[in-house]
């Protein structure tokens, strides 16, 4: 089966460890960015949202002009827009983009980044929210008469999307969340389903919860799984951990001199969301798991985001995510520190092994199955 590999769009080179040396919004650099991933074999870039950060759909468009062949993940906050504009966005935008756009849709884990652009629901209300829009969203790229709705948090009549998408295109929707309220809501409305890179058992159970969530919702197919971790690789193992701890290193002194903080959108203590509180317990649990797994600057950053590390020669880092292949991950999330250079080198270093791997899993399956007819016949 296939294996997708998703990468990250930024407008400037800030990263954890590094102060930025671009202009705070540098379409140049945009561009740059996404064209080291689309010339090193990644299948799509991410454009995240944050309250404070430009609008993604507009750094979508600018790249759909500019990179013509790698696939667009627009991040979505159902609190900014209402679903039929949004499907208009969505639509229009894998228009210009000749089919290439999928949606994460984020449903928000911090109350006070979430009240920053006015929106007062708790977070079991906003997952529930994200359940109705998305139904919506769904609903307005496929039908062709216009449909009424009447529902907890939306209501319209008569709304038809004359724009549809990109012939013979669909935009996938992701979704993530490790929550409670999130689990049912994915399970039985996302394309894929996100989740942070965590030790091999307990991304087993993440997933196994996500296909029973999917079961109960009636689904004969779940959601393809997507993993996120930040690979560190080097040409052997000892300079691989002396990168990973540099890079540590560079953390802790951002954090200094920022006051103890690297981002007013994420507490390093106390994160309000269950994704960065599972991260969080993992690393007070250890710093190494299964084979690469590292969670130091999962603690360091306070679990923000994708924040877990894979630590080893290139060799090391495709057998560790072929080892998240074999639990029926399909999509992998990779984001180094150093933007361009460690997209370049995750690209040209081990994305191609990763391939192979799958592709030798693939060739042993058809092999088995081919064995197994010539027995029955």
């Amino acid at each position: 089966m296939p294996v997708e590999f998703l990468g990250i769009a930024a407008t400037n080179d800030a990263s954890e460890t590094t102060e930025r040396t671009t202009k705070p919004f540098d379409l140049d650099y945009l561009v740059r960015i996404v064209r080291a991933h689309e010339d090193n074999g990644w299948t799509r870039v991410l454009f995240a949202y944050g309250s404070s950060g430009p609008e993604p759909a507009a750094l979508a468009a600018h790249v759909a002009a500019h990179v013509p062949n790698i696939e667009l993940l627009l991040a979505h906050r159902p609190n900014v827009s209402y679903p039929t504009y949004a499907a208009k966005t969505f639509a229009t935008l894998d228009q210009v983009s000749g089919g290439r756009l999928s949606v994460h849709f984020i449903s928000g884990g911090n109350d006070r980044e979430q009240g920053r652009e006015g929106d007062t629901l708790t977070k079991d209300e906003r997952y529930a929210r994200t359940r109705e829009y998305i139904q919506i969203v769904k609903r307005a790229f496929t039908s062709a008469e216009p449909f009424d709705h009447h529902g907890q948090f939306y209501d319209f009549d008569d709304f038809v999307l004359d724009a549809k998408p990109y012939p013979g295109h669909v935009p996938t929707i992701s979704f993530g969340g490790s929550s409670e309220a999130a689990y049912p809501v994915g399970a039985a409305e996302a394309d894929i389903y996100a989740v942070w890179g965590e030790p091999l058992d307990r991304t087993a159970e993440q997933i196994a919860r996500v296909h029973a969530e999917a079961q109960a919702a009636g689904r004969t197919t779940p959601p393809r799984i997507h993993a996120a971790f930040r690979p560190i690789i080097a040409p052997t193992e000892e300079l691989a951990w002396e990168k990973a701890h540099g890079i540590l290193d560079r953390i802790e002194a951002r954090k200094a001199a920022q006051g103890g903080v690297l981002s007013r959108r994420h507490p390093i203590d106390k994160p309000e969301n269950a994704g960065s509180q599972r991260l969080l317990e993992i690393a007070a649990q250890g710093e190494r798991f299964d084979t690469a797994l590292w969670t130091a600057t999962a603690k360091a950053t306070g679990g923000a985001g994708n924040s877990n590390a894979l630590v080893g020669t290139p060799e090391q880092v495709a057998d560790a995510l072929l080892a998240y292949y074999d639990l029926g991950v399909r999509v992998i999330s990779a984001r180094g520190y150093d933007l361009v250079d460690d997209a370049i080198d995750f690209g040209r270093y081990v994305i191609p092994l990763v391939k192979e791997g799958v592709a030798e899993r693939d060739r042993a399956v058809a092999t088995a199955g081919q064995a197994t007819e010539g027995a029955a016949a």
